[in-house]
């Protein structure tokens, strides 16, 4: 089979196309036949570092058909649909090849009507979307319609692939959304993807703007630059409201007045898919997949979403393109 594998870390260059054996899936584990890759920020971020020993194959997300299962896993799973997820971290063989072996936990079946493309988009920025907006005091464990009502959610860089998700998943489980953008055209997307409110923070002052759409405050600002916006999440945030920041774009240090964010019991959380609790996983594989049954997590620039495709022997560029912070979805059809 054909594969993408890196040795050494470095840039996109150091992707290669490669022939291996098909691998077998051992005791618990399916194989699935990779019909598309996804690519994240994760992805070209392990890149550089350089994998732990040996090749390994990135790319943590996909979808495609389970054609094998290993021992201990029903056989009636063969010829299931699937979405992916983790499928290279802490193990060698990532989505960028024609067949890969996982745990069959993370080979969930992709419900009927959703295709590759919503499948291999969402897992890795959904589940991050999904664990931000259920981290506020009292807040739902699962998201679903109704669980979020009568809460307001911020989205900042509300024409990511995260952002996109939480819009999504916030509007399906009945939130009122702002989303905070960059232009005129991520203010589009913002819009497609389901926000109520959309804030272009260079164009007034934000915080204000915020505030007249959320008179009451905010309750839950899904994060990606918690430095640069701390002051403006401090300005707009309710009483016992959360920050749930996936990411450093603002820059490494966040500085915060503790005395005012301890007096209105605010609170700072940290998101990362690979290490947050597995209960918070398997509610938020049972939250997606029950918004893809039903069509709530769409996907192509009407929901918010372009998407970029690749073939596998560019996935290099692929890479590149997110490195370089391509809007909308890179996507690699294997």
């Amino acid at each position: 089979m054909k594969a993408i594998v890196y040795t050494e870390g470095g840039g996109p260059e150091v992707l290669r196309l490669t022939e291996r054996p098909v691998p077998r899936p051992a005791p618990g584990e399916v194989r699935v036949r990779v019909e598309v890759s996804g690519v994240n920020p994760t992805d070209w971020k392990s890149r550089t570092a350089g994998p732990p020993g040996g090749e390994q194959v990135p790319n943590q997300d996909g979808a495609g058909v389970i054609d094998a299962v290993g021992d201990g896993v029903d056989p009636a799973r063969n010829g299931q649909r699937v979405w992916i997820w983790e499928a290279a971290f802490q193990r060698p063989g990532g989505t960028a090849q024609e067949y890969v072996t996982v745990p069959e936990a993370q080979a969930v079946p992709l419900p009927d009507g959703a295709s590759f493309d919503v499948g291999a988009s969402f897992p890795i920025p959904a589940m991050t979307a999904h664990r931000a907006l259920t981290l506020l005091e009292g807040g739902p464990h699962r998201l679903g319609p109704g669980t979020l009502r009568g809460r307001t959610v911020l989205v900042a860089g509300g024409a990511g692939a995260v952002g996109n998700a939480a819009i999504q998943l916030a509007r399906w489980s009945d939130a009122t959304v702002v989303a905070t953008v960059s232009s005129p055209l991520k203010a589009g997307l913002a819009t497609a993807a389901g926000a109520h409110h959309v804030v272009d923070y260079r164009a007034g002052d934000a915080a204000e703007a915020i505030r007249r759409a959320a008179p009451e405050g905010v309750d839950i600002v899904v994060e990606v630059s918690p430095g640069g916006n701390a002051q403006l999440d401090l300005a707009v945030l309710a009483p016992n409201g959360v920050v749930a920041y996936y990411a450093d774009n603002g820059g490494p240090e966040l500085t915060l007045p503790l005395r005012e964010a301890f007096f209105r019991n605010l609170r700072w959380n940290g998101v990362l898919v690979y290490t947050m609790p597995a209960a918070a996983k398997r509610e938020a594989i049972a939250a997606i997949t029950a918004a893809l049954t039903v069509g709530a997590l769409r996907v192509g620039e009407e929901a918010g979403l372009p998407l970029h495709r690749f073939p596998l022997e560019r996935t290099a560029d692929a890479h590149a393109a997110v490195e370089g912070g391509a809007v909308g979805k890179v996507l690699i059809d294997v």
